[in-house]
């Protein structure tokens, strides 16, 4: 019947997302670690579902560069580089110019803060902007990182373009695969971290592109510091 096997596609659809988010979240809390091999089969057994969305889900991550597939001994996670995450800055940082450019530019009208629309997007961007600064203040590294790809997400998406805010939260998620494994290894991370996140949306409210792109500048620096500092530790 035609509305069972949509159901059908549409809850193995949903489990795949479910699983590609869960092991990334693995990744990302430092659960699963760079190098580590694991298959279809142990990752199938470990969540209690069958192989086919589990197969898929691990194809969907190695496609956003986060595993490695190997034909023989199935998957292992991606282990990325001091060079890499100084690319991944680079490209983020290129991404986001770009946007900031368009609104200076008025290439952006749609983008006006005191229309209702926006104007609630960007107060729920703040919003998560500030829990992601309670939890970078806190040192908990965890919690910030959900919080913090919820807001470049989510600010990104307020400037209408899908296929960009899709790249930059692929780079974002990339940056964070590195970068946990290297503040993991400092002994206190509390003031550490960056947390100019409301300043950033505040900056943008009022449409002052040249304040967002200094906070996002000094924010660059900062991350590429501090990673470097860890690995030095």
């Amino acid at each position: 019947m035609p509305g069972s096997s949509g159901t059908g596609a549409v809850t193995r659809s949903t489990l795949r997302q479910q699983i590609a988010d869960a092991l990334r979240d693995e990744v990302l809390g430092g659960r699963l670690q760079p190098g580590q091999e694991f298959t279809v089969k142990e990752i199938a057994d470990q969540y209690g579902v069958s192989a086919t969305p589990v197969r898929e889900a691990l194809v969907d991550l190695s496609a956003q560069g986060l595993l490695d597939a190997d034909q023989h001994r199935g998957f292992r996670v991606h282990e990325y580089s001091a060079d890499d995450f100084r690319g991944i800055v680079e490209a983020r940082s290129l991404v986001i110019d770009g946007m900031f450019q368009a609104l200076t530019e008025g290439r952006l009208p749609q983008l006006r803060p005191d229309e209702p629309r926006v104007a609630a997007a960007l107060a729920g961007v703040r919003r998560r902007g500030e829990e992601a600064q309670r939890a970078a203040l806190a040192g908990e590294v965890t919690v910030l990182i959900g919080y913090d790809l919820r807001f470049w997400r989510e600010l990104a998406s307020v400037f209408g373009n899908p296929y960009l805010t899709d790249f930059l939260h692929r780079l974002r998620v990339q940056g964070w695969v590195y970068a946990v494994q290297q503040l993991r290894g400092l002994p206190d991370l509390r003031g550490r971290l960056w947390s100019q996140h409301t300043d950033l949306v505040d900056a943008l409210v009022r449409r002052d592109t040249e304040s967002a792109r200094a906070i996002v500048e000094a924010y660059n620096a900062h991350s590429l510091s501090l990673v470097e500092a860890s690995s030095r530790a």
